[in-house]
């Protein structure tokens, strides 16, 4: 079976989306669908709040493997049936809120309708009618309700699972195409952002035809099982501020000045307080405030790939709202880390880290523990280098240049391009850094080619490079650390990979032996990757006493800066 539409069974299904048959039974029939979802609220830009209802890890899985077949499936629908798929940029891969914004940009009329209970709307019935009668799929009665158990909580579509957006995408195909033909009768431009109907024009005569329109299409709207959020529905003029999806389309794509003060707003209480409010006395999380930004500066990225064409967009091209973000950012990972947070020079000893403490777990319960269902819970964070970290903080995805610019940050070294935080967020509030944040590097102190020894050379006294040696760690500034992998035997260097005992460093891969240069022969040696996930995968056989010495020194370490700031 190439495609969903052909499965014609239960059983059949669980194979596609490959999974257990037992499995899915259990959770249809056992467990219940609707004991497998979380719930919590989050603020909405127009006030109030939003409820989002999000499956737990099995189910979660299944509906994600369903939303890719439905995905797969939306694509031929459209090229069979000429759809044009310009209409919706909700859950849409290569389309979003600024695509859908784009289309009314520097229009003289913008009209905002807000569908009503949007995704209530979507009730166990019509999941399970539109699959067993909708001609691109016309599935088994059998198949048509398993797909609507799986996707449907407490007999509706939930916000938050995976499957909702296709689904309601797919249900709407027929409701968008007749929206966009009374549009076009209109001469208005049509799109939609899950619930948010938006068109626009600049046709001078629209005033004069608009009640007609709105009768129309209200009667659409209606037969389509929807209802209109009158108090939402509005028409913006050309003169005034036009928004959609919360982007101001007037001329250049941007979010209002108002939305982003109020952002800067939030931001500032936070660094200066520790928390900060939505509205009234109802507290921010550190992720609404990232949303927030986020939101921000996607449209500033987008602009910038306007005004910046053909160069590459790095930290040295960042404005001024984007330092903005930058500054959140930095505040996130290292000034308000929820954990100690270990930086690594490179990938794979995260996962040397992670296999010894859950080899160790029980030596070592300050930095790991594990659950009632055996799932280990890190009690230390490690960073993920990402592209956002590259491009907010000049943080590399590889080499050791990110400790360098890191310790920027926390000093005085790196001048206006990279500026004191620290001491920025120390001087607005009373709040001290939360947590320990450590370079870990590996010992290569007397090698003038490696970084450790480019990173110390001229930022610690030689009394300081003394202690380091001895005790392989130090304080750098505030709660920043420096830490080398202890030696091991008489050795006067030592990579992490020279914590593991020998057994491990010889094991073969296919007839290969792991080599931890750079470059090798692949055809004899295999190198740190595939090692890393061999350690993972087998973390319980191997021998990590080589790592207790490392491990030991990050507990002192944590320690440390929790009685610094007592």
């Amino acid at each position: 079976m190439d495609t969903i539409d052909k499965v014609k069974s239960r059983n059949e299904l669980a194979d596609f989306l490959d999974i257990p048959r037992k499995k899915l039974s259990y959770i249809l029939y056992i467990k219940g669908v609707d004991d497998l979802y979380t719930s919590f609220e989050i603020p909405k830009k127009s006030g109030g709040f939003r409820h989002i209802y999000a499956p737990q890890k099995d189910l979660k899985a299944i509906q994600r493997k369903l939303a890719e077949a439905l995905y797969n499936c939306q694509k031929e629908i459209w090229n069979k049936c000429n759809v044009n798929p310009n209409i919706s940029h909700a859950f849409q891969k290569e389309k979003s809120f600024i695509t859908n914004a784009k289309i009314h940009r520097n229009k003289r009329f913008v009209i905002n309708i807000d569908l009503e209970n949007f995704f209530d709307s979507f009730h166990f019935g019509r999941v399970q009618g539109y699959f067993l009668k909708n001609r691109n799929f016309q599935l088994p009665s059998e198949v048509a309700t398993v797909i609507a158990q799986l996707t449907c909580y407490q007999g509706k579509l939930p916000q938050g699972a995976p499957t909702s957006p296709i689904i309601t995408n797919l249900i709407c195909n027929i409701f968008d195409v007749r929206i966009s033909k009374l549009a076009k009768k209109y001469r208005l431009d049509y799109t939609r952002y899950v619930d948010d109907l938006t068109f626009s024009t600049n046709n001078k005569e629209f005033l004069n035809i608009k009640n007609i329109f709105f009768e129309e299409l209200e009667k659409e709207i209606i037969n389509a099982g929807f209802s209109i959020n009158k108090k939402k529905t509005r028409i913006q003029y050309r003169d005034s501020r036009q928004e959609v999806t919360g982007v101001v389309v007037n001329k250049k794509l941007h979010v209002s000045r108002d939305y982003y003060k109020r952002t800067r707003a939030m931001a500032y209480q936070l660094y200066k307080s520790g928390e900060y409010f939505i509205e009234d006395e109802i507290k921010g999380t550190i992720n609404q405030l990232e949303g927030r930004f986020s939101f921000i500066n996607q449209l500033e990225w987008y602009n910038n790939k306007l005004n910046l064409e053909g160069k590459k967009l790095t930290y040295e091209y960042l404005n001024g709202r984007e330092r903005a973000y930058s500054q959140f950012i930095f505040y996130k990972y290292f000034f308000a880390n929820p954990k100690p947070l270990i930086v690594t020079e490179g990938k794979t000893d995260v996962a040397y880290l992670k296999a010894a403490l859950k080899n160790l777990w029980k030596e070592y319960p300050n930095l790991v523990s594990r659950n009632s269902k055996g799932q280990f819970e890190y009690k230390v964070s490690f960073l993920q280098r990402s592209k956002r970290l590259a491009y907010f903080l000049n943080l590399k995805k590889d080499g050791a240049d990110t400790m360098n610019n890191i310790y920027k940050f926390f000093s005085e070294e790196g001048g206006e391009k990279y500026p004191n935080y620290i001491e920025m967020f120390k001087n607005l509030g009373s709040t001290v850094p939360l947590n320990s944040v450590i370079l870990l590097f590996d010992n290569e102190l007397n090698n003038k080619n490696k970084p450790v020894y480019k990173f110390v050379s001229n930022k610690i006294s030689d009394d300081r490079k003394k202690q380091l040696c001895t005790r392989t760690w130090i304080n750098l500034l505030e709660n920043l650390y420096l830490m080398i992998t202890p030696l091991v035997g008489e050795s006067e260097e030592c990579d992490i990979e020279m914590l593991f005992d020998e057994a491990t460093l010889s094991h073969e891969i296919g007839g290969k032996k792991f080599c931890k240069k750079d470059t090798f022969d692949t055809s004899k040696f295999y190198g740190k990757e595939i090692f890393s996930q061999y350690i993972m995968k087998n973390y319980s056989s191997i021998d990590f006493g080589g790592f207790k010495p490392l491990l030991n020194n990050i507990n002192m370490v944590i320690k440390d800066y929790k009685e610094r700031i007592q």
